[in-house]
């Protein structure tokens, strides 16, 4: 039996078992559980290649499931991440919840589902497990069952107008060429389109991949989406559930957008909805004294940043997306699971709540510190390469005001890292919090193993540069020619080897320097002095005084920017929901349910068919 089948088998039959065990008591559910994910990852990795196809026809329709060099990279983000998150879960993060073989259900069905998306190569399947991806991750969002009114009804519906914008460009294309390939609706068919069908047909695309990836103004549902699914689901739908709407919006932008002229708006109308999603995503979550929600808008900003590089198009801008897509999957992923430790082992998300954790949650804080390092662009982490291509991309595409608006929101992005750290780890340590614990090993190894991958891949980024210009070679990126290195200063710098110890060695050294400087300097007076002493320099607070950092710090900056957020487009959204409801509760007083009502009804309709006959149907 051909791999590709058998790896879809397995999951689809996993999540079924799973499910039917999930009432039965003792490790069955668990260990069916982590089969159904680990099982068909091996096989992925040890039994598929890129190139690896699967033909068959169904209800008329051919259908072709094929591992791409680009979708392969996608797919090892949602492998990766997807074994990582079910360690996570199924071990200590989900034990003691209700329903936990529905959770087990939706979690194996959407890894299963956005592999689905990588391997299909024709728009009814790739629609078919677009749609099995919504519906799992929907039933995550209201798993909890927390504002499913407000956070799951705006899930669904920006889901739905996402999926029937995608149905409708399907059966556009449909139309035009007979054939559902997508390679040849790519390659041969688009070409020869109309040039209004070359607008409206990736403009619908758009829409539906838009929404998944959060971008302004179809995001508002990420935020609530994000912190309200279980935290040992939440780095899978931000780290790899987002990415299918970039993988999707960087086949439109290089394989359809690419036929329309130059000078045409489209590019940098995507381009600077990317760079307004960076801001807005970013100074929200300044503003959030909740993790969730912080590591939530934080989400939104920095899909921000690659769908900036995607609108731009230009092979380094790609370059720098696809990176920093893979980065993104790694530091979100271990901060979401932070933050799920965190939960588990004080009951609270809430910096104003819980403070000081860094002496009770060391190897949290370790993985936590390496996320923000990577996600605020430091070096020698990953996510500083990604940044720096971008802003090299940026100004090499002449695209200098974007530079402006995307250096503000990594630079204001420094805030909210400063408060995730401080707020959690770094403030004074409270009494009620005396009996935390680190969280249960297999909690933290696979968070540990996705800050390390952050490190791994800043120091060596050939490491998945490779797989990203097999990638951009598919996609007709020829210049790449596999010389990814060539692109950018900061790998010309250090040769063809594109590692970057020099850098890597200079911070290391730097803080050996300074760590052997006050070892000296201090070793005869040396005393232990408590959190307290550190936070309040020296001045001893008493027991009612709060001096935790969160109490207004960033008042100043943000009254500063308080004009950019004062209207968001919620207000407009609500709006026109209002209006709708208004307009359906007018409506529905001619729905009586008499039926003399109907009746007269029914007269007047035909009294009118008959006084207008002469101009409706000239008789």
């Amino acid at each position: 039996m051909n791999t590709i089948i058998l790896i879809f088998i397995i999951f689809l039959a996993g999540a079924i078992l799973t499910f039917l065990a999930g009432n039965i008591k003792g490790l069955l559910k668990e260990v069916l559980f982590l089969a159904s994910i680990i099982v068909p990852v091996v096989m992925f990795f040890a039994g598929v290649k890129a190139g690896d196809s699967f033909d068959f026809h169904m209800a008329g329709f051919a259908f072709q499931w094929e591992i791409t060099p680009l979708s392969y990279l996608f797919a090892l983000i949602v492998t990766g991440l997807g074994v990582m998150a079910a360690i996570y879960a199924a071990v200590s993060a989900m034990q003691g919840t209700k329903s936990l073989g529905l959770f087990y259900f939706n979690f194996i069905l959407s890894i299963m589902s956005m592999l689905g998306i990588l391997f299909s190569r024709d728009l009814v399947s790739f629609f078919i497990f677009w749609e099995i991806m919504t519906w799992s991750s929907y039933l995550m969002v209201v798993y909890q069952g927390k504002d499913v009114q407000k956070v799951g009804i705006k899930y669904f519906i920006f889901s739905a107008v996402g999926a029937y914008s995608m149905l409708m460009a399907i059966v556009m294309v449909y139309s035009l060429t007979g054939s559902m390939m997508i390679d040849k609706m790519v390659q041969e068919a688009y070409p020869g389109f109309a040039f209004n069908m070359q607008v409206i047909i990736p403009i619908l695309f758009l829409i539906g991949f838009g929404v998944k990836s959060a971008m302004m103004p179809l995001h508002v549902w990420a935020p609530g989406a994000y912190s309200h699914s279980p935290m040992a689901f939440t780095s899978v739908f931000s780290g790899a559930l987002s990415k299918m709407g970039i993988y999707g919006m960087v086949i439109v932008m290089a394989s359809m957008v690419a036929y329309v002229p130059e000078e045409h708006w489209f590019r940098i109308v995507i381009a600077w909805l990317g760079g307004i999603t960076a801001v807005g995503g970013t100074l929200w979550a300044i503003a959030q004294d909740d993790a969730k929600k912080l590591l939530a808008y934080s989400s939104v900003a920095q899909l921000g940043y690659i769908i900036v590089g995607v609108g731009i198009g230009t092979p380094l801008a790609m370059l720098a997306a696809l990176f920093m897509a893979v980065m993104h999957a790694l530091f979100k992923g271990t901060l979401f699971m932070a933050v799920g430790a965190i939960e588990k082992q004080t009951g609270t998300s809430n910096f104003t709540e819980v403070t000081g954790l860094i002496r009770k949650m060391p190897w949290t804080f370790l993985a936590s510190l390496m996320g923000i390092i990577a996600l605020a662009g430091i070096p020698p982490l990953g996510g500083f390469i990604g940044k720096w291509m971008l802003y090299e991309s940026l100004i090499g595409s002449d695209h200098y005001l974007l530079v402006i608006v995307i250096f503000f929101s990594s630079t204001a992005a420094f805030l909210y890292s400063y408060k995730f750290l401080f707020g959690f780890f770094l403030g004074q340590e409270e009494k009620e919090w005396e009996h935390v614990k680190e969280a249960p090993a297999l909690m933290v190894v696979p968070m540990i193993i996705l800050a390390a991958g952050t490190f791994l891949l800043g120091t060596f980024p050939g490491l998945i540069m490779k797989p990203i210009s097999a990638g951009l070679e598919q996609l007709g990126y020829g210049a790449t020619q596999g010389k990814y290195w060539e692109m950018s200063m900061l790998f010309n710098e250090w040769g063809d080897q594109v590692v970057l110890q020099p850098i890597l060695y200079a911070i290391i050294a730097v803080f050996v320097f300074f760590l052997v400087f006050l070892l000296l300097k201090n070793r005869k007076n040396t005393r232990y002095v408590s959190t307290k002493d550190i936070s309040s320099s020296g001045e001893v607070p008493k027991e009612h005084e709060n001096l935790t950092f969160i109490q207004n710090f960033f008042q100043p900056f943000l009254r500063a920017v308080e004009p950019l957020m004062k209207r968001q487009i919620d207000w407009y959204y609500n709006g026109f929901g209002k209006g709708m409801e208004a307009l359906f509760d007018f409506t529905r007083r001619f729905y009586t349910g008499n039926g003399q009502t109907y009746a007269l009804y029914a007269i007047i309709f035909v009294v009118i068919l008959l006084l207008l006959k002469t101009s409706l149907f000239g008789i």
